[in-house]
């Protein structure tokens, strides 16, 4: 098998710590090597013994990370930039103004919890501006920006042939409503599992290389597909990094001595007719951002108490599964860890 025993270890310590902690009904990490789509780490909290399976509930069995799917969130933002810098209806250069920080769609509204007024693309993935991307979603017709998420493998298996695992919530339908589209490019109206969200940030880290996923070692990697511009993914990388330095929305996911980057997710759960108080909170990130090595995906499931950001909460464990994992790799230290890139935002999401 493809699976690191020491990360696999670091990666449960570190999930089993924070669903403690947080209270959190359950929670799923993986770790993907970039370069192949080994699985490295692929954990569930909380867990059984497979030695004694007596009094243990029938719900424990299951491998989350493949079978439980759940809304995105913020950690789609990404997705779509991109998709708007591959349609050609925004460049590296072009800025959003997300004045006065709320907009009406229809019966609905579109919110930031501030003003950020005008953003380059990397203060729209730095302050997770939904009023951002969905402008940037708008500007496009919708069955691109369906196009390209399902080319970074959302709403299909992800090739690891793992019994029970979900392809995931995509609609393919023709007609949508401009909210729906809106609210599509902040990760509602779509549900992913947390390998498939791995191997759409394995994509991006591979310069753009979809590459399906694997729990066997590989002597050869399989043959991936090119689905995004290289230069683009590579832009992503590094707004993404700035999301973790000052100002962005995941501080916490810092690494000591690597440059990394990612993206937070905080989504309200779907209740029958709506939503309800209960969240997923996520964090999906990349590391090294100067030569990408692993993609670490944490989700955590129902967090109680007033902690339920995924920069709060989903952040910590990522720079903990992460840095471990870079060091076990041997990985090389960056000897600049700052952000590469400084956008004209202001102000603090922690989405």
């Amino acid at each position: 098998m493809s699976i690191d025993q020491r990360i696999q270890t670091v990666a449960y310590r570190e999930l089993k710590k924070a669903v403690l902690s947080h209270g959190a009904t359950s929670g799923s990490a993986v770790v993907v090597d970039v370069a192949t789509g080994e699985i490295l780490a692929m954990v569930n909290s909380p867990s059984f013994n497979p030695n004694n399976r007596r009094n243990t509930p029938v719900h424990r069995f299951r491998n989350r990370a493949i079978t439980d799917t759940f809304e995105p969130g913020s950690t789609m933002k990404p997705l779509a930039v991109l998709s708007a810098l591959e349609f050609g209806s925004a460049n590296l250069d072009t800025v959003v103004d997300t004045s006065p920080g709320t907009m009406r769609i229809g019966g609905s509204w579109v919110r930031d919890p501030n003003n950020y007024k005008e953003l380059d693309l990397t203060g729209i993935i730095q302050k997770s501006s939904n009023m951002g991307v969905a402008k940037l979603v708008l500007d496009m017709p919708h069955q691109h920006v369906l196009g390209l998420y399902n080319n970074m493998g959302l709403g299909e298996e992800t090739g690891l042939g793992l019994a029970g695992e979900s392809s995931g919530i995509f609609s393919y339908r023709q007609r949508w409503s401009d909210f729906e589209r809106a609210t599509f490019s902040y990760g509602y109206g779509l549900s992913v599992t947390a390998v498939q969200l791995a191997r759409a940030y394995a994509t991006m880290a591979n310069g753009g290389v979809n590459r399906p996923l694997s729990i066997i070692k590989n002597n050869e990697p399989y043959p991936g597909q090119r689905v995004l511009a290289e230069r683009h993914a590579l832009a992503m990388l590094e707004m993404m990094e700035a999301n973790i330095g000052p100002g962005g929305t995941a501080t916490r996911a810092q690494v000591h001595g690597y440059r990394v980057g990612g993206k937070t997710g905080t989504a309200r759960k779907a209740v029958a007719g709506g939503y309800g108080d209960d969240y997923i909170a996520s964090f999906a990130g990349v590391g090294p951002v100067s030569n990408p090595r692993i993609v670490t995906v944490v989700v955590i499931n129902e967090p109680a108490g007033d902690f339920y950001h995924g920069g709060e909460i989903a952040a910590p464990v990522f720079a903990s599964i992460m840095g471990a994992s870079l060091q076990l790799l041997n990985v090389t230290p960056d000897a600049d860890t700052g952000p590469a890139l400084i956008s004209r935002a202001g102000g603090h999401n922690a989405n």
